[in-house]
């Protein structure tokens, strides 16, 4: 009896210092970050006693999922958000605002109008010029500054990840060892160290984790898009960035590593929208919020230049000389990884920046003759985030045209030239981005206020012997290229160009060049509109007039070069009136409405600032998602000292019964050893 009474005695005292052993351990590591609380099993022996089971971490994992998810949301959300406010608070600054450098520039204008011939007036307007397109250069500078650190953090991100991954691989080769040279307890600062790895790599992209099937510890991590991350047998694969043509744009791709497998190694590109994390956020606001950003400023930017420059070069300036470019366009240049001297150059259409969209171009090479040279390309108008922008049907943009020597017209207003010394191949890619740089690259083409073209080019005026009571109600220039036009580009007009209009009846009018020759007879006409276009000229002279009034046979109206006529205010008003025209298009579908400038920005702030303020609930919304699933985790996994303190009394009074059995059995032994003396 003594016997059993030792043994119970004994599992008694081992188990009850085992208990104390594992709440101690609990204490001790309260404020020890990723610590799980342990808790230790007691089997009843089938002979005597007490049999100590396994210690054991208690986990419930639908609660440990729940919170992996949340802490993903909340990365991607962090970094998105935070980012989105940065470029949202850039266009909202006052100091920055496009809209009010657009609304000074046409005030400005405005002044100028008063007094056409006014020096101060004029540089008023060209300092507004420079102004404005300081404001664009110093956001389009900002978000490349912007552009270039996001690479950096995609850099710095993915590495992490890659440490994390072999990390875990490492740990869980560790964690099956150990389990295998332990049958009782868990080695649970291992699985500890591991599951702070996963939940740091889950802030990083949402992963699935799945226990392994053979029970040994080990677990595998799939990225939520299936792809394999770690293997239960240790194995993992890696992370790599690289870039197509743009080597600022990063693509991530998964480097698989089967190493003795008979399966090659391979690259597989990773679904960047879908991976989650703070990295999926950070890809997230690069294809829906800095590039689109970026590439609406370029768009905006050319379109406003280029609307000044062709209404410029309509009118006369103050040297009395048709008017040039106000603003310098500049050409791009395309983008390829292919290997060789390729010289792929892209350049604006004049007079066609309001068609130009915030589209990318990949040009694939369809056809090459014998000489290696293009013969028939393939042009996708793709989004920053590489995919292909489809018109209002869904129908993808791709169209394949014919190209020849020099510059060949692309969609959108933009023309491009194929040149360079290698051969060009079938199948070669290249990548234009017209508007995603380009803001900051536009410049003012003069500084002499005389250059600004405030008056009309043309004048029509009635002969002082007319008898009617017509009278020039409007004059309109539409062209004024030297050899396209009827002018000389000499500050005059070309002597076979319309110089008089004369009527031979009410309704019945001649055109005649300057030597008296006529032109063309219009006769039966029931309007006074647009004189020129009415007599259907063979060769557009890029002017018009129109009368109000009646005319009578024998009236004549002169068009001459309007020469001094520098009071004329005709063009300003035309630059003005430009405020208010839809030139921005809104996108690559034809059918839509072009903006005006003012409301192009609009939009784009607008886009962004509601962006950034649903980016900023649902961060909230995710944070108290978080705090809830870790409370529910800490209520399982977390140490409590008021539990604890209660098992440590407990416990602590169990081993002090048990030993107390223990002394009791040696009292009763020492007793039947002295009886039997």
């Amino acid at each position: 009896m003594s016997v059993d009474l030792f043994s119970l005695a004994t599992s008694g005292v081992n188990a009850s210092s085992k208990l104390l052993q594992t709440t101690s351990n609990n204490i001790a590591n309260v404020n020890t970050d990723g610590y799980v609380r342990e808790r230790t099993e007691l089997n009843n022996s089938q002979v005597f006693g007490v049999e100590i089971g396994n210690t054991e971490r208690i986990i419930n994992v639908f609660a440990q999922n729940q919170l992996r998810r949340d802490i993903t949301l909340v990365g991607e959300l962090e970094s998105y958000s935070s980012k989105t406010t940065a470029i949202d608070n850039l266009l909202a600054s006052e100091a920055n605002s496009l809209s009010q450098g657009i609304s000074d520039y046409f005030a400005a204008l405005q002044t100028a109008a008063d007094d056409p011939t006014n020096l101060a007036s004029r540089e008023q307007v060209l300092g507004k010029s420079e102004s404005l397109y300081q404001r664009m250069k110093t956001i389009s500078d900002y978000m490349i500054e912007k552009e270039e650190e996001l690479n950096l953090e995609f850099t710095s991100m993915v590495n992490r990840a890659n440490s994390l991954i072999a990390n875990i691989g490492e740990l869980n080769k560790n964690i099956v060892i150990a389990k295998g040279n332990s049958t009782s307890d868990e080695p649970s600062a291992l699985l500890n160290e591991r599951d702070q790895a996963i939940d740091e790599l889950a802030s990083i992209m949402a992963i699935n984790v799945n226990d392994s099937q053979s029970q040994n510890g080990a677990v595998t991590i799939n990225l939520i898009t299936g792809e394999s991350l770690v293997l239960d047998n240790g194995a993992f694969n890696l992370f790599e960035l690289n870039s197509n043509g743009d080597v600022t744009s990063k693509e991530l791709k998964l480097e698989t590593d089967f190493g003795s497998d008979t399966k090659g190694d391979a690259s597989v590109p990773v679904v960047e929208n879908d991976l989650g994390g703070a990295l999926g956020g950070l890809f997230r606001y690069r294809n829906d919020v800095l590039g689109p950003a970026m590439r609406d400023v370029g768009q905006l930017s050319v379109a406003f230049a280029d609307a000044m420059n062709t209404q410029n070069k309509l009118g006369m300036d103050l040297d009395g000389q048709l008017g040039t470019n106000i603003f310098d366009i500049p050409s791009f240049t395309a983008l390829t990884t292919e290997t060789g001297d390729f010289q792929v150059t892209g350049q604006l259409i004049e007079g066609k920046g309001s068609e130009l969209t915030d589209a990318d171009y990949l040009i694939e090479i369809d056809a090459v003759d014998a000489s290696g040279v293009p013969t028939s390309i393939i042009v996708s108008m793709i989004n920053p985030d590489g995919t292909v922008q489809t018109d209002g049907a869904g129908n993808d943009l791709v169209s394949t045209m014919a190209v020849s020597a020099g510059y060949n017209e692309l969609p959108g207003g933009i023309e491009v030239e194929f040149s360079g010394t290698s051969n060009y191949e079938e199948g070669f890619q290249f990548l234009l981005q017209p508007t995603k740089n380009i803001a900051s690259s536009i410049t003012l083409a003069t500084q002499r206020p005389e250059d600004l073209a405030f008056a009309s080019p043309i004048r029509a005026q009635a002969d002082a012997t007319n008898l009617g009571s017509a009278n020039v109600s409007g004059v309109e220039v539409t062209n004024t290229t030297v050899g396209d036009s009827g002018f000389d580009g000499s500050g005059g007009l070309i002597s076979s160009a319309p110089a008089q209009v004369y009527f031979t009846a009410e309704d019945t009018y001649e055109v005649l060049d300057a030597s008296g020759t006529t032109l063309a007879t219009v006769t039966g006409t029931t309007n006074l509109n647009n004189l020129l276009a009415q007599a259907g000229l063979t060769s557009d002279p890029g002017y018009d007039f129109s009368l109000d009034g009646v005319p009578k046979a024998g009236d004549s109206f002169s068009i001459s070069y309007n020469t001094d006529g520098f009071n004329d205010n005709t063009n300003t008003l035309a630059l003005a009136s430009l405020q208010n025209d839809p030139l921005v298009q809104v996108s690559s579908e034809s059918s839509n409405t072009p903006r005006t400038f003012q409301d192009a920005y609009a939009s784009m702030v607008g886009r962004i600032g509601e962006d950034a303020a649903m980016a900023n609930v649902s961060l909230e919304s995710a944070e108290a998602m978080k705090v809830q699933s870790e409370n529910w985790f800490e209520s399982v996994s977390g140490v409590s000292l008021d539990e604890e303190a209660a098992n440590l009394i407990k416990y602590q009074q169990s081993y002090a019964a048990a030993a107390r059995i223990l002394s009791t059995a040696q009292e009763l032994f020492n007793t039947i050893l002295q009886s039997a003396r």
